[in-house]
């Protein structure tokens, strides 16, 4: 990979501060604007470059005199976009997956940067980095995310890949910060799961939640950042073989945590997966995020919102292959949330019609986004009690 060296910095300052003196701010010209320093704001496109941003179309080839630009430019095109801003316009990925090489690429010096993302339009798209996924299934038009990452190479390489097959995969605008020059993450705790625990965009203000993503909520954020992997329709399995393990074996360090919940959707007969072999699994998972010097927390699936018997009381201790996750807890000595006991007394206590006005309408399984609160508080009270710091 090209790295950044000196020169190529004071080359690709100049020529683009000779740009913005040339044309001035808000010019259709995508070489306009450029914010100096440690941050680097791409708006994606053929239409207009916002202020303060590098315009990039899809024909923008990358080479080491300008420090960014596409891999592969000929496998890319511009598309419009439905948002306002740089969400106006994107460009689409025409091949893709993690280890493709249709990547846009960018010259960073060595350090731990802060990437903003905007998507374009599309239903489900993830976002890739360094041959891994970064974010797992944004969905909607222009969503946005972000996310830290070590760069230790020198160069950035990042793609939007596949969330749902027969969808477009754009992007629309990229923001990148420098926030320390040691590559290095904070503190993160790291999340596996399913539908229950997973991303709904707006991040801020999805109707539906997961409780992974109203976890930092409750985490002291100046000690951790909170790197949600889970996905809906997930098992043990498709979460250790198909791409979210990996992203997290590859950055997971001894003082983070890695939180996985998962048997929902194990349990399903289309999924072929017996309880022995999920606790299998499972144990593999647990065994390598162990082995990196994690602490592994194991957690129990709530119930659905229906559990009750006719004395009003919530209970569904024996589903989703619980008996095999508490079992693996005991067998591996790592730590147990019995989410799915804890959130069974809180719906004991609230009674079944406030238990359903946590969950989607006409929906039994899936919380909403008050819900999802609950369980993440309900999560995070049970590590303090037993003695987990950073919350």
């Amino acid at each position: 990979m090209n790295r950044w060296s000196r020169t190529v910095r004071v080359l690709l300052s100049v020529t683009l501060l000779a740009g913005v003196l040339a044309t001035g701010f808000g010019s259709s010209e995508r070489t306009v604007a450029h914010s100096a320093g440690n941050e680097y704001k791409f708006d994606f496109g053929a239409g207009t470059v916002e202020n303060g941003y590098i315009g990039v179309s899809a024909s923008d080839a990358y080479t080491s005199t300008r420090g960014y630009g596409f891999n592969t430019p000929s496998q890319m095109r511009n598309v419009s976009a439905s948002g306002t801003g740089v969400a106006k316009d994107a460009v689409q990925f025409l091949t893709y997956g993690t280890k493709s090489t249709n990547t846009f690429n960018v010259d960073l010096s060595n350090g731990l940067y802060e990437v903003k993302v905007t998507l374009g339009n599309t239903a489900r798209a993830s976002v890739a980095a360094e041959g891994v996924y970064q974010l797992i299934n944004m969905t909607g038009n222009g969503a946005t995310d972000r996310f830290q990452i070590p760069v230790t190479d020198g160069q950035l390489n990042l793609l939007v890949t596949e969330g749902k097959a027969g969808t477009a995969f754009t992007l629309s605008a990229l923001e990148i910060r420098k926030i320390s020059d040691q590559a290095i993450t904070k503190r993160t705790i790291y999340i596996g799961g399913d539908s229950t625990v997973a991303n709904y965009y707006p991040l801020s203000s999805s109707v539906q939640g997961g409780w992974g993503q109203l976890l930092p909520s409750y985490v002291n954020n100046n000690t951790f950042q909170v790197r949600n992997m889970a996905s809906g329709g997930q098992i043990a399995r498709g979460f250790r073989d198909d791409g979210q393990m990996e992203a997290i074996l590859k950055y997971i360090k001894p003082g983070d945590y890695f939180i996985l919940q998962l048997g929902i959707n194990d349990t399903n007969a289309k999924n072929n997966t017996t309880e022995a072999q999920f606790k299998e699994i499972m144990r593999d998972m647990v065994v390598q995020a162990k082995n990196k010097g994690a602490t592994v927390i194991l957690s129990t699936p709530q119930g659905r919102a229906t559990d009750f018997n006719s004395a009003n009381v919530h209970s569904a201790e024996n589903r989703w292959y619980n008996q095999a996750t508490r079992a693996l807890a005991q067998e591996e000595n790592v730590t147990l949330v019995e989410l799915n006991k804890l959130s069974s007394a809180y719906f004991t206590s609230i009674g079944p019609q406030a238990t359903l006005a946590l969950y989607m309408t006409g929906d039994s399984l899936h919380p909403n986004r008050q819900g999802a609160s609950e369980l993440a508080r309900i999560l995070v009270n049970d590590l303090k009690r037993q003695g987990m710091n950073g919350f």
